[in-house]
């Protein structure tokens, strides 16, 4: 079966129609996994849309070595997809048999990129060599270099297209679709805009007809002004709160140390070769190595800044007792309060000052100093020891005009993965039936992910709602005409919003990039890595307070501003349920835990030489809300529902072969 296209008019409009089995919203690594394993189960009427192919965040992030976490796949260290599972519900608020599916496909996910093209290394035996990343304790990690997910993308997207699979590229979806089907609401198709169509007298609205929607949008990273996300990767998190879809985990998020320009990690082999921090003015003046006066001696501040590469994200249980996460907010300290610039300079080794003294390979621990040996990395200077290290990781930047060897490169602590978003069962499908959010959409990574596990999960979920959207949705299409009569409220209800943003202001307006700013100003503020009940609650407030008058007040000066528009409620209702989320958490007692550091008054200062404001808290063993994980939607009135739900562990299965291979045969597995 193949897509069709109508037409059908809309007060005078002429509007498309796609009709087809699967939409797959978004073309990142996630969603061409999706599409592409539908065609390998036979499926033919599915389509990607896409703002720009080859946007977004899987294209266009990485760091020194962007990881792929999996099941460990070479060595003596014994492993399994178990163990695995342990590992990944350890790091809290991650449902056990989500844990347990991430695991056992992760091998299977990952030949598949291997079989696709994606250069993984390997020994000459056939092992794929592995490495310890963050909060990972057995060397899962692997890497094809600083552009892990870009190859992903492109060996995917070679694949997509080899296939002959639809995409349509230059749409932007902005609503999705509706219906109910035996009391329960389920997802029956999207609008989007045809961006070369704006001006054609219906905004470039089109509509996609679909039985499922598979939802690989990515995380809210328009959300921060201090952010890593590429400038490309906004999110649309919103469109699906908007029709009810539950969220989890949103006061999970992750944040670390990462170049302003580009936009970059400064994780792995960017840290472990131990470079100088330095702050300035916002001249340029008054050059300074602003973390020799908090800690007590060179080996502790060199030891930080080598454990800051495989423990890169801040970690609010690393602050204390000169970790490495006392490094980000000492940077936090320097660039949000003072106001000041701080840059990472490769061409000299620390110096000494006050406590510090003088920095020498010879004084650091043997864990620094013998993975620097074993890298072949002991060398005088930074940037020596990076090119020995990892070489690919000068060139990239070199890329972008800038010369470790010669240029100080900019950093601050940005916003960097959302670990909380959209809730999703073990086939990766909402509480709205037919739609899949896959990929950092969905809220499955928990409190403290391991070092690109959410890559395997993004792979894992698009197979897994594959074969479910295989097995179980592939139906026949309801006839566009009873879809259009059916969803038409909807519809007009976009076309009204483009209809009034783009008619003269009657009185007080604002436009579209001024409410993004004010969105990534607050969220930055109050809901990154530093966080305060007071300032949470009073950010709650105005975020609500954003999202009503949005639809009355909003402006744009011409059409080809209407998706920023669209872009600018997305975010503000998405901001507004992620703080709404936080402030639900603090209220139930919440303090700091993962990549957020809850300030509070009776707590510990990270750091002798860090005032009273410092003062902190984390959880205590078995927190209450450590053993439950938030969800939180918006009900048809637009109201707010907030529900605790116990964790689920991880399930003890029946693996016996007979049991499994009668389940098989007789249909049973995937239900």
């Amino acid at each position: 079966m193949s897509i069709t296209t109508t037409e059908v008019q809309i007060d005078g409009r002429s509007i498309a129609v796609h009709s087809l089995n699967t939409l797959v919203i978004g073309s990142g690594a996630a969603g061409l996994n999706a599409a592409l394993q539908l065609h390998r189960r036979g499926m033919r009427d599915i389509a990607i849309i896409t703002e720009r192919w080859g946007a977004g965040t899987s294209n266009n992030a990485g760091s020194d070595k962007q990881t792929y976490y999996k099941l460990s796949l070479a060595g003596a260290r014994p492993d399994s997809a178990r163990q695995m599972a342990e590992d990944l519900f350890r790091g809290g608020s991650m449902h056990g048999d989500i844990a347990l599916c991430e695991a056992q496909h992760s091998a299977q996910a990952f030949f598949n990129l291997i079989e696709l093209g994606v250069p993984f290394p390997h020994t000459r035996h056939g092992a794929y060599a592995g490495y310890q990343t963050d909060h990972d304790p057995r060397g899962r990690g692997t890497s094809a270099g600083p552009l892990t997910s870009r190859m992903m993308c492109e060996c995917l997207g070679r694949a997509v297209q080899a296939a002959g699979i639809t995409v349509f590229d230059g749409h932007v979806a902005v609503a999705l679709l509706t219906k109910m089907t035996g009391g329960e609401k389920q997802v029956c198709g999207a609008v989007a805009m045809d961006l070369a169509l704006l001006g054609d007298g219906a905004y470039g609205f089109v509509l996609f007809n679909a039985v499922n929607v598979v939802m690989a949008t990515g995380g809210p990273g328009g959300m921060y002004a201090a952010s890593v996300y590429p400038e490309s990767q906004t999110g649309s998190t919103g469109m699906a709160l908007a029709i009810g879809a539950v969220a989890s985990n949103l006061t999970e998020s992750q944040y670390g140390l990462a170049s302003i320009r580009p936009r970059w990690n400064l994780s792995g082999s960017y840290q472990q070769v131990i470079p100088r921090y330095v702050s300035c003015d916002a001249a340029g003046g008054d050059e300074r190595e602003f973390l020799n006066e908090y800690f007590p001696d060179m080996p502790t501040l060199g030891t930080a800044i080598f454990r800051k590469g495989y423990e890169w994200p801040f970690d609010c249980q690393k602050a204390a007792s000169f970790g490495s996460s006392l490094i980000d907010l000492l940077v936090y300290q320097e660039t949000v309060l003072r106001g000041r610039r701080v840059f990472l300079d490769y061409t000299r080794n620390p110096c000494g000052g006050g406590q510090s003294g003088a920095f020498s390979l010879d004084l650091l621990p043997d864990e620094a100093a013998s993975y620097l040996r074993k890298s072949q990395a002991l060398r005088p200077t930074p940037i020596e020891r990076l090119a020995g290290m990892n070489l690919p990781a000068i060139e990239l930047f070199r890329s972008h005009g800038i010369d470790l060897g010669r240029d100080r490169l900019e950093i601050a602590v940005c916003a960097q993965h959302s670990n909380g978003g959209l809730r999703g069962n073990i086939w990766w499908e909402s509480n709205i039936r037919h739609l899949f959010p896959i990929g950092e959409v969905n809220g499955s990574h928990g409190v403290r992910r391991p070092g690109g596990a959410a890559l395997n999960a993004g792979q894992v979920g698009g197979l897994r709602a594959a074969m479910y959207i295989a097995a179980r949705y592939a139906e026949p299409l309801p006839d566009p005409r009873v879809f259009v009569a059916s969803i038409e409220r909807q519809l007009r209800g976009c076309l009204d919003f483009a209809q009034r943003v783009t008619t003269q202001p009657s009185g007080k307006a604002f436009d579209a990039h001024a409410a993004i700013r004010e969105i990534q100003e607050r969220m930055s503020a109050h809901a990154a890595h530093v966080r305060s009940a007071t300032g949470i609650g009073e950010a709650a407030e105005a975020a609500w307070k954003l999202v009503r008058r949005l639809p009355f007040e909003l402006r744009i000066a011409d059409l080809t501003e209407l998706p920023t528009a669209f872009r600018a409620a997305d975010l503000a209702l998405t901001h507004a349920v992620y703080l709404e989320a936080i402030r639900e958490y603090l209220d139930r007692d919440g303090q700091s835990r993962g990549s957020a550091l809850v300030l509070a008054p009776q707590g510990q200062r990270p750091c002798p030489k860090l005032g009273d404001d410092w003062r902190f808290a984390c959880n205590e063993p078995n927190a209450w809300v450590d053993q439950r994980i938030l969800e939180i939607a918006l009900d048809d009135d637009g109201g707010i529902r907030k529900q605790w739900v116990d964790i689920r562990p991880i399930p003890e299965e029946d693996d016996w072969f007979e049991t499994v291979w009668n389940d098989q045969l007789n249909d049973r597995v995937i239900r």
